[in-house]
């Protein structure tokens, strides 16, 4: 199935402004994380209550928030869940590293009981809690920091010895930059870091990589073929060769990922957002940053690319 019939489309000529774009987003989402003094991390990742609840009437925010605060927990966050004021995320502070799990049970004892000693709340019902110890939480975040790290590597050493080390470090620069853009999307939305959004990351980093190596596999096949055409051409040929590929496996992805978006609800939200972004990110950055920087890793060094 074809989309598109010998596409001629000059994709490489526009790789300083896909860089330019690529900079600012990933500046703007460290910015982003810098004022805010950290990511955003669910209970997954540092600690504390994570109580689901639901009024039988509208509730407004600020009435829930004042009865936290007279016992003390006017800093838990709370955030709407949907639409109708009813439904509710409430997260509490993250405790000490030397406090117990014991203890944010306590608080979340504290919340419910808090909120039905207001009456004017009316009827509501706790749909889940979940708590994290803090160190549970810290070790949680290292080890997904180490799974993203370690499969980078892996992937770096298996395209290294499945073509050259310099496609190798194109893919890693590549996949870098996904994770850089991901990353800096979720904190300029102020979407929290959680395992399914870890989860997500990682399924992108598969996606993208292997949008690249139909594109590298097909660049080394041309080079075999067209020994007299300049190397930037042949990275173009092998982009529009694979073009209608791409983007037919991107949209039936999308379709995917935006069903779950819309119809999966808000246990899967974030993860369903990640991965929105992750394959639109994907796609475009192995055109516009694999390749870019491959031609850019044959101008610097000529027999760098074998033909």
């Amino acid at each position: 199935m074809r989309l598109f019939k010998e596409p001629k489309i000059n994709f490489l000529k526009y790789k300083y402004f896909a860089f330019l774009l690529s900079g600012m987003i990933i500046i703007s989402g460290i910015i982003s994380i810098m004022h805010k003094k950290g990511l955003n991390f669910g209970v997954d990742f540092a600690g504390g209550t994570l109580i689901r609840i639901k009024f039988e009437q509208p509730t407004p925010i600020e009435k829930i928030r004042e009865a936290l605060r007279n016992v003390g927990l006017g800093q838990s966050r709370i955030q709407e869940v949907g639409h109708g004021k009813k439904e509710y995320l409430i997260r509490t502070i993250t405790l000490k590293e030397k406090e117990e799990i014991e203890a944010h049970e306590i608080m979340g004892r504290k919340i419910v009981e808090a909120i039905k000693k207001h009456k004017e709340l009316g009827k509501f019902e706790v749909l889940s809690k979940e708590t994290v110890g803090p160190a549970v939480g810290h070790d949680l975040r290292r080890k997904a920091t180490q799974a993203t790290i370690w499969a980078l590597i892996g992937m770096l050493i298996y395209i290294a010895l499945r073509f050259q080390i310099s496609y190798g470090i194109a893919a890693i620069l590549t996949l870098t930059h996904d994770v850089l853009i991901t990353t800096s999307i979720l904190s300029l939305t102020n979407r929290e870091i959680n395992l399914p959004v870890i989860a997500a990351i990682l399924t992108i980093v598969g996606y993208s990589l292997n949008d690249t190596i139909v594109i590298f596999d097909r660049v080394r096949d041309n080079l075999k073929l067209g020994r007299k055409k300049p190397f930037e051409q042949i990275l173009n040929d092998s982009i529009n060769q694979t073009l209608s590929r791409t983007v037919i496996t991107s949209f039936t992805t999308l379709l995917t990922v935006l069903a779950l978006y819309f119809l999966g609800g808000e246990v899967i939200n974030d993860f369903a957002f990640t991965m929105i972004i992750g394959v639109i990110c994907g796609t475009y950055s192995t055109i516009y940053q694999s390749c870019p920087i491959v031609l850019a890793w044959y101008n610097i060094f000529k027999k760098g690319i074998k033909k």
